[in-house]
Order: C-alpha cells, then sequence, then structure tokens
C-alpha cells in the first residue's frame, strides 16, 4: 500500500490522497471526527469522548503533512492539530464507486448448496473447549458458512450452555434458558412432535430474532429424524436470477409472522422475508410456514406476484441439491446462523427414543469472540 500526493480540495473542506495512484478523498468534518487523539478518544476503550456538536460546524484544514506513513493534519478553528496513519485512512476510505448489486453479501461469507455435504465443517469439543485457536476456526466457519458441526459434546440435560458460554451468552426466551425437543402429547409448538418440518429460521415472530440457534443431540435411536440445513443466502441468490421482480417484492414488502401457543405469550413481528440494508447489503431471511401470520401489507396489485415469490422461494428450498442432511448422535450439535441458514428435520418413527436440546444466543457475542481471538494471532 503506497499513499502519496496529499492536498487540500475546496478550501480544506476536503483531503485528497493518491493511494495505489488512486484518487481518494476525505471530508474534513469526517476526518475531525475520526481523530484518535487522547482529547477524541480514550486511550482504555477506544470510545469517543466528544459529541459532534464539540466540532466546529465550519471545520476545515489548514495544513496537510505525509512523512514516514502519517498524514499530519491542522484543523481550524481549533487549531488542533491530528496525526493519521497513512494505512489507516487507506482501510477507511469512503471515496470509492459504488457499484455493488442487490444482494451483496460481504468477501467472508461463503454462500453453499448440498455441494458442501462433503466438506462439513466440524470441530471436537475437546479441541474447541481447551485450544483458543480451535474455537477461533469453529466461530470463523460459523461466520464463514452460517454453520457448523460439534462432535464429543457433555450430553448431560443444559449442557450445551457452555457451547454458547465459549462465545458469548444465552438468550433465554418464553421456551425457557433452554428448550427440549422431542414427542410431547399436546405440544405448544409443532417442534415437539415427530413430523417432519420443512426448512426454516427460528423466531420470526420475535424483533429481533434470536440471531444464533443450538441443537444439541442427547439420544438418538429412531429411524428417521435427520437434521437438514439450507443456506438461505444461497436460495436468494437463485430466486433473484431467476426472477428479479420476485426477489424485489420480498424485499421490499413484509411479511407477517405470530405466536400464540402459549398462555400469556403473544408474540408478532413485521418484517420483509429477505432483508436488505439500506447499500443493498443481504442481511437476513426470515422463513417459516408454521408461524406466518396473515399477509396484509402487500399492495392488491402485487399480491398475486408477492404469493408466486413465497411460493418459489418454498420450492427451492425443498430442492434436495441445495440441503445438507445428516443425523446427529449423542454428544454431537449444530449451531446456525438464524438470520441466514433455514434448519429442518425429517421425520422418525414412534418407537426409540430422539432428545434433542436447543438455546439460543446472539452473533455480536460469536464475532465479539472471533475478532478478538483474530487480533490475537493465534489462529
Amino acid at each position: 500500500m503506497n499513499v502519496s500526493g496529499v492536498s487540500l480540495q475546496d478550501g480544506g473542506r476536503l483531503l485528497e490522497l493518491a493511494i495505489d495512484g488512486v484518487r481518494r478523498r476525505f471530508h474534513a468534518m469526517w476526518l475531525r471526527d475520526n481523530a484518535g487523539d487522547a482529547a477524541t478518544r480514550s486511550a482504555g476503550n477506544g470510545q469517543r469522548l466528544i459529541t459532534i456538536l464539540d466540532i466546529p460546524a465550519v471545520t476545515h484544514i489548514a495544513e496537510a503533512r505525509l512523512a514516514d506513513g502519517t498524514v499530519s493534519l491542522r484543523f481550524e478553528p481549533e487549531g488542533k492539530t491530528v496525526d493519521y496513519p497513512a494505512a489507516w485512512l487507506a482501510a477507511h476510505a469512503y471515496d470509492v464507486p459504488a457499484q455493488r448489486r442487490l444482494g451483496w453479501t460481504a468477501a467472508g461469507i461463503e454462500r453453499w448448496d448440498g455441494g458442501l455435504n462433503a466438506e462439513l465443517p466440524c470441530r471436537s469439543w475437546a479441541d474447541v473447549s481447551s485450544n483458543r485457536a480451535a474455537l477461533g476456526h469453529w466461530l470463523a466457519a460459523v461466520r464463514r458458512y452460517g454453520f457448523a458441526v460439534m462432535t464429543g459434546a457433555p450430553t448431560e440435560p443444559g449442557s450445551l450452555c457452555k457451547v454458547a458460554e465459549l462465545f458469548g451468552y444465552v438468550r433465554e426466551t418464553n421456551y425457557g434458558r433452554w428448550f427440549d425437543v422431542r414427542a410431547e402429547v399436546n405440544p405448544n409448538n409443532l417442534a415437539y412432535t415427530n413430523l417432519g418440518l420443512q426448512a426454516h429460521t427460528d423466531n420470526p415472530y420475535r424483533d429481533p430474532v434470536p440471531t444464533l440457534q443450538i441443537l444439541h443431540c442427547l439420544e438418538n435411536s429412531v429411524d428417521g429424524g435427520d437434521s437438514i440445513v439450507v443456506d438461505g443466502f444461497r436460495l436468494v441468490e437463485r430466486l433473484q436470477a431467476e426472477h428479479p421482480r420476485w426477489f424485489d417484492l420480498l424485499t421490499r414488502h413484509c411479511a407477517r409472522f405470530a405466536y400464540e401457543g402459549a398462555k400469556g405469550v403473544r408474540l408478532r413481528s413485521k418484517r420483509p422475508m429477505v432483508e436488505l440494508g439500506p447499500d443493498g447489503e443481504l442481511i437476513a431471511i426470515r422463513f417459516n410456514n408454521r408461524s406466518a401470520a396473515a399477509f396484509t401489507d402487500v399492495p392488491f396489485e402485487d399480491m398475486a406476484d408477492f404469493y408466486a415469490a413465497y411460493r418459489r422461494l418454498a420450492e427451492l428450498i425443498e430442492d434436495p441439491a441445495m440441503a445438507i442432511t445428516f443425523k446427529l448422535k449423542p454428544g454431537e450439535l449444530f449451531i446456525v446462523d438464524n438470520t441466514r441458514v433455514l434448519h429442518a428435520r425429517k421425520s422418525f418413527s414412534g418407537s426409540g427414543k430422539r432428545w434433542l436440546q436447543g438455546c439460543y444466543a446472539d452473533k455480536d457475542g460469536l464475532l465479539s469472540t472471533l475478532a478478538a481471538i483474530e487480533e490475537d494471532g493465534v489462529m
């Protein structure tokens, strides 16, 4: 990375640099707001010590110098000089062409289909719980693929919470700190039967949804009951390629979801099935036929096509080529990014026992722990 050609434009309201021969501009206000000096940011935690109102509205750069990989700027009317590592400016440049297609994902996200089955991301509890590098690799798989498997975990009830606590915290819900997934009489959720379940994301009726789910096998001696995972980001990519308008409808209009399966619990949400950020980034998938409420936020003239899009997405979910299938053994578990990867279950026989436990956690804890491990350089 080479930074050269420092100059001021527009009366000092812009700084221009040549980064690897390409012009990159920075606003004086942005630079002042992102100053890293001790008076602007806490040395202990990096949090900003000033508000935007502490920066004069007429802030401009009076002088700019580049030496030894550092860009020094003097801001007026404060008369304040701040040093910026040139590498930091290059990494945070925002004067770049906007060429991203709707539905883009970050470089570290890998979309997949059933072909990934041959390279199932998997680590053992013994490694992950005792080796920080192994934990980092397991968490990195979740970031990359949206799911990962673990073998050899303890089989005591509730022990799946120890897995969540490796990187964050259990998110308790009306189902409890953790919940049992096995056939019940008069269940309050169809997950607690021996019926097969269509691939879905969990709890779309919550806002915000739990962003991670762990499912842990304690017993499994039934015929059937295989677990299935499907990459929702890959599904949406296929839908967008086939029918751009249908993709657009699922991103622009909200679906409604509801849960009323327990006394005193009435959970409702209104969110699109395919959620994009303001810059077109694919953020989340919400798909759960069991919890879908009446759609009332789609204009009359779009409703027929909206249902066509909904049906096609469901057809893609059922495509065997999209799915990874595996049967959990006692002590095995898998974790899914519940904003991305849909999970399902095949039906199973009434004989034998199938006992899984599930819990929820949140992705911010996982990504925070992973970032700290990566910064330590142990991976």
